[in-house]
């Protein structure tokens, strides 16, 4: 039999490996919970449950053309193994996933598995990200060509193995923490549809100029991402579906041109930084610049407070519990987030960037431990920059709308010091904390530690280093979109 393997490529339509099969040739769908994934510190309850939805759907789509989803538990290789046992398998084919290093890991050992069986093992590109890429010279034109073709029509019909499936973990089943998140996105591909759809109809006009403060960026943004985070949509509907809404709007004025080319935009970062941690996959544990190793501590104290929206900064505060809350937070927030846990708060990278995986429900690794490092002053080739949480509210929340309803504490605040309360004269009666730090002077020790370290020995040569690397993968892709404004505004 032919066994397609989900991963993270949950749905029938533009799905390589499913329009593989040959026609009328047996196939077993299946996707394969794995505790070892579910144990991994990235992982939290909200992906599970999202999980589940994407795959009622999926199950639904393969039902209806005559092949159900089996699911398994357990981990891949003996999974597949016991499958082989009870009927033997011709061929497996997948998705190639750029996923996490336990994923990276898994992989290694399900090719290993295949090999000593004599199973074929087919795996396909993902998006525009190439595997074993030596040169950024020419991706752009790859990535390109590949948002160009054609997405796969979904098999009209398949002939199922049809095989029991496992009952369903919950999460407590996979060690994973209670985890409520009340304004969590729901899965399935039909949910991904209605939002691509009302964000290219409606909802989109305003992307371009709204995408910077919480309130307005929550409805402005497609709000795709858990989506394509598990494939219940690919890219490439994604940029085709765009392209077809510009060329009907050409030639307007009325904001639409500007949105759209913003967004076609995002849509590539998103694979340029999904093909870096392809390419270089230690940068999920370790600092791109070695200088920076072991520079931060973690203070269990300061972590907690920040982790809950304890810190006494009202902006930092409503921004965290809102993404506890719904699992999802504009991009120039989640930079904020982390810029004030690396700097402000001096706190390790690591640690911090996985309770923020952990709670965004649409954690894509490629993207978020780039970003992490980014935002933390890692990387050794890119501008140090440190958002002043104060400032963040006043620009992004100018009416306090967002900081009130996520700190209700502070409803006798004046608006003046709203993101300054400490200021105000009845400081003390509220039920607030005090800042946990002194914002200007946290800054400012950040600065000089930072700069510290850049004037070491040998950090100059070190950097050039990373920077020739970066740059021989990179050079000239993408060519749209604005590296301070990525992906995940989408």
């Amino acid at each position: 039999m032919h066994l397609v393997w989900f991963k993270r490529d949950l749905r029938v339509v533009d799905h390589a490996p499913l329009a593989a099969v040959p026609a009328g040739a047996p196939v077993l769908p299946l996707y394969v919970v794995e505790p070892g994934f579910w144990a991994q510190p990235d992982a939290s309850g909200r992906h599970h449950a999202f999980l589940r939805e994407t795959l009622d759907a999926l199950d639904d789509a393969l039902r209806r053309r005559g092949a159900p989803l089996c699911i398994k538990v357990g981990e891949a290789p003996q999974v597949l193994a016991d499958l082989h046992r009870h009927r033997p398998i011709t061929a497996l084919l997948s998705h190639e996933e750029t996923g996490n290093g336990w994923t990276y890991a898994r992989d290694r050992a399900v090719a290993a598995w295949a090999r000593a069986q004599g199973v074929p093992w087919r795996e396909f590109p993902a998006s525009g990200v190439v595997r074993r890429l030596d040169s950024r010279d020419r991706w752009q034109a790859r990535r390109d060509a590949v948002m160009r073709a054609d997405p796969l029509p979904a098999p009209a019909s398949l002939t199922g193995v049809v095989l029991p499936s496992d009952p369903w973990p919950d999460a407590a089943s996979l060690g994973l923490a209670p985890d409520p998140c009340p304004g969590r996105q729901n899965g399935g591909r039909g949910r991904a549809l209605e939002l691509l759809d009302s964000f290219l109809t409606d909802r989109g006009q305003s992307y371009r100029s709204a995408m910077s403060a919480p309130l307005s960026a929550a409805d402005a943004c497609s709000r795709l991402s858990p989506h394509f985070a598990l494939g219940s949509l690919t890219i490439r509907e994604a940029v085709q579906a765009t392209a077809a809404r510009q060329r009907a709007l050409r030639g307007s004025r009325d904001g639409w041109a500007g949105s759209l080319k913003s967004f076609q935009a995002r849509l590539a970062w998103r694979d340029h930084f999904i093909q870096k941690l392809e390419d270089q996959p230690a940068i999920e544990f370790h600092p791109m610049h070695s200088a920076y190793a072991g520079l931060r501590d973690d203070a269990p104290t300061r972590r907690t407070a920040w982790a809950r929206g304890d810190t006494g900064l009202p902006f930092v505060d409503a921004c965290m519990r809102s993404l506890i809350a719904t699992g999802w937070l504009n991009f120039r927030m989640r930079a904020m987030l982390m810029s004030v846990a690396a700097c402000h708060l001096w706190l390790d990278w690591r640690e911090t960037g996985l309770h923020l995986a952990r709670m965004f429900t649409d954690y894509e690794p490629g993207i978020h431990w780039s970003q992490v490092q980014m935002q933390s002053g890692t990387t050794g080739m890119n501008t140090l920059r440190i958002y002043n949480p104060i400032k963040q509210g006043h620009d992004q929340d100018p009416t306090g709308a967002f900081t009130r309803r996520w700190c209700p504490e502070l409803a006798a605040v004046p608006d003046a010091l709203l993101q300054e309360p400490w200021r105000w004269e009845g400081a003390a009666r509220l039920p607030y904390p005090p800042p946990i730090v002194d914002v200007a002077e946290a800054a400012r020790q950040a600065r000089a530690r930072i700069g510290a370290v850049r004037r070491g020995d040998g950090f100059r040569d070190e950097a050039a280093q990373v920077v020739r690397k970066h740059a021989s993968r990179k050079r000239r892709s993408p060519r749209r979109g604005d590296g301070r404004q990525l992906s995940l505004d989408l």
